[in-house]
């Protein structure tokens, strides 16, 4: 079993912000892969279902960004999982716009939701790193991150989402460079390479 987890904040008012684009891939997980309705578990909401011939638990935290470990290590010891079945999806301000990026361990760059997660699971954890691009200043960071995609970077954003989705079983069966290459790819082919700058394509 694997358990895949969205970090964001709950809530509506947050539901569009940079900081909830793991929310926005896990969700499109679940209804590309025809999961069953989310329901209230380990302090957020889950759902459960086969992703690539693997049963994978889909967790969205309820506990705010900066106690995501909470809920994730509630939901890993209840299914006694090891630290490298855990798949967190999260923003990336150290990647360009609709870059995406997937490791296992590594730092946390400053970001609340890992810095949590570490605490309670370890560090050890795969990470699937999504570009949202930096503001330029350390000082703009809190803003950037608590506001809203601009309505210029909805394009990309929409169609990496979807791309995620339709990709997840390579995740859920561990095969993380193919991932990562195939919406590459795709996003190439969709006008989405290199050029995105975080005010549209090219």
């Amino acid at each position: 079993m694997l358990l895949f987890v969205g970090l964001g904040n709950p809530g509506a008012k947050h539901a569009g912000h940079r900081h909830n684009v793991g929310f926005m891939v896990v969700e499109a997980i679940a209804k590309r892969h025809g999961l069953p309705p989310w329901r209230r578990r380990f302090q957020g909401v889950a759902t459960e279902g086969p992703i690539g011939g693997e049963r994978v638990q889909l967790l969205l935290p309820g506990t705010y960004m900066n106690e995501s470990g909470r809920a994730v290590g509630e939901a890993m010891h209840f299914y006694k999982l090891d630290v490298s079945q855990v798949v967190v999806f999260h923003d990336e301000l150290d990647l360009p716009p609709a870059k995406v990026r997937v490791k296992a361990g590594g730092g946390i760059a400053g970001h609340n939701g890992l810095r949590s997660v570490t605490e309670h699971i370890g560090n050890d954890y795969r990470r699937v790193r999504i570009g949202i691009g930096h503001p330029g200043v350390k000082e703009l960071v809190h803003g950037y991150v608590l506001s809203d995609f601009a309505k210029s970077e909805r394009p990309w954003v929409e169609a990496l989402i979807d791309i995620i989705a339709d990709n997840a079983d390579l995740l859920a069966r561990g095969q993380d460079s193919t991932f990562q290459n195939k919406v590459h790819l795709a996003m190439d082919a969709k006008g989405f390479g290199p050029e995105v700058d975080g005010k549209g394509a090219k």
